[in-house]
């Protein structure tokens, strides 16, 4: 662990950023993090590989939206910095990018310089909000974005920590609804029906050692499927993470139980 976390309070509950943050490989997580992470992978083979995946599919559809005149973006969840966020990955494609991160977690606030740092023509902003705060982001984003111009909607691995009686589903359509025709929502979430008991029993040990508000629900392709509804979906559709439009270099692999996709709000 780093000085931050030696030093700090520890917490009795795992987060999902710094949990995130260990199979990602970092150092800016807790004990309780730590074993969380380790044994929901030991029941879950194949929650690293589907977390370097997932980070790898929010780096190709931030450079497709970037690189098809998308110039805001809005990151929720985005967790403890680690290579190619996104408003690196969008500036490399457009300088004069701006993105604004949101989460819940005092430790990605303690790295929120590291986000900060945008390149000369780009801007880049931090929101400490929990993502079921709806107006409370949006009023805060649009300091840096305009929302009455397209944005790119990134909730990537972050909608599983929403329950179904919080209606996901309707936060979704509700950040939506703020913004300009010509927005895009990018987005993945782990998967019910892909090696579904390991996920089952990956996520009961993570749930036992989190707090309850960020408990964990896989959801199934249909279920995924419904957060896209009303908007136009890219090809390939709603699709395993390295199904979406990997690189020439890439290797598909259907055992890494998330769902992705990216959509477009006419």
């Amino acid at each position: 662990m780093n000085d931050f976390t030696q030093s700090a309070e520890h917490p009795t509950n795992a987060h999902p950023a710094r949990v995130y943050n260990v199979w990602l490989g970092g150092k800016d997580h807790y004990e309780v993090d730590q074993e969380a992470a380790e044994l929901a992978a030991r029941a879950n083979p194949t929650i690293v590989p589907s977390v370097r995946a997932n980070r790898a599919f929010l780096g190709r559809a931030v450079r497709h939206l970037a690189t098809s005149g998308i110039r805001q973006f809005l990151d929720i969840g985005t967790g403890v910095p680690a290579a190619d966020n996104t408003h690196e990955v969008a500036q490399r494609a457009d300088p004069d990018a701006r993105v604004v991160y949101v989460d819940n977690d005092p430790i990605v606030l303690a790295h929120a310089r590291a986000l900060l740092v945008s390149g000369p023509g780009g801007q880049t902003d931090y929101v400490q909000a929990d993502a079921r705060d709806v107006d409370a982001i949006l009023d805060a984003a649009s300091d840096t974005l305009d929302l009455d111009q397209p944005v790119g909607l990134m909730l990537v691995a972050i909608l599983q920590y929403i329950k179904d009686s919080e209606d996901p589903w309707d936060i979704t359509r509700r950040l939506l609804d703020r913004l300009a025709p010509g927005s895009y929502l990018v987005l993945s979430h782990p998967a019910a029906d892909v090696t579904a008991p390991e996920v089952a029993e990956s996520m009961r040990i993570y749930n036992e050692r989190a707090a309850s508000h960020a408990s964990a629900t896989p959801r199934t392709r249909g279920q995924v499927e419904g957060f896209f509804e009303g908007l136009e979906l890219l090809t390939p559709g709603v699709v395993t993470l390295t199904r979406w439009r990997p690189d020439p270099a890439d290797t598909p692999d259907d055992t890494l139980p998330m769902w992705c996709g990216v959509a477009r709000k006419a």
